[in-house]
């Protein structure tokens, strides 16, 4: 059964190992299958904020892309970290490169909306948009302030 999902590049659709994918092309892994940083195939994830997990799109220009991958599929996860509904597959294919305004809109809906804002540099006009959206989450103020703005402080107990 296919597994749709998203797939995080550096820009240029160019993967952590310097291969250069395209849009609209299929890809075959070779090989055993397995999940993580030592497994084989091609990873995604379901959650598009989870893809940050696997390349820098803090300190580097990223093509975020809706993804499916086929074939062998291996289903990877992090209890301790909650990172779940990660895979490793056989087939991926490139449905889709998501534009800078579709990853804010998404993110702002994204289930673990701190991961997100952990994991991608916003531009200011964006850390508004998240500010606004969420001004009594104090966990999503805290994490804006912290990734985005570099107030070191933000974590630290309030009396």
């Amino acid at each position: 059964m296919a597994v749709l999902g998203y797939k995080c590049f550096y820009q240029g659709l160019i993967n952590e190992y310097g291969q250069t994918f395209s849009i609209g092309k299929i890809y075959i892994a070779e090989g055993t299958i397995r999940f993580g940083p030592h497994g084989n195939g091609f990873h995604l994830c379901k959650r598009m904020e989870d893809t940050f997990r696997y390349i820098d799109a803090f300190h580097r220009e990223i093509d975020m892309c809706f993804v499916r991958g086929d074939g062998l599929i291996k289903e990877g996860y992090d209890d301790y970290n909650e990172y779940y509904e990660m895979y490793a597959v056989q087939k991926l294919e490139i449905i889709k490169k998501l534009t800078r305004e579709e990853i804010i809109t998404r993110g702002l809906k994204a289930r673990n909306v701190e991961r997100f804002i952990q994991g991608i540099r916003l531009q200011p006009q964006e850390i508004e948009l998240f500010k606004a959206a969420f001004p009594q989450e104090d966990l999503i103020q805290r994490a804006i302030a912290y990734y985005q703005e570099g107030q070191m402080d933000a974590y630290q107990k309030r009396f």
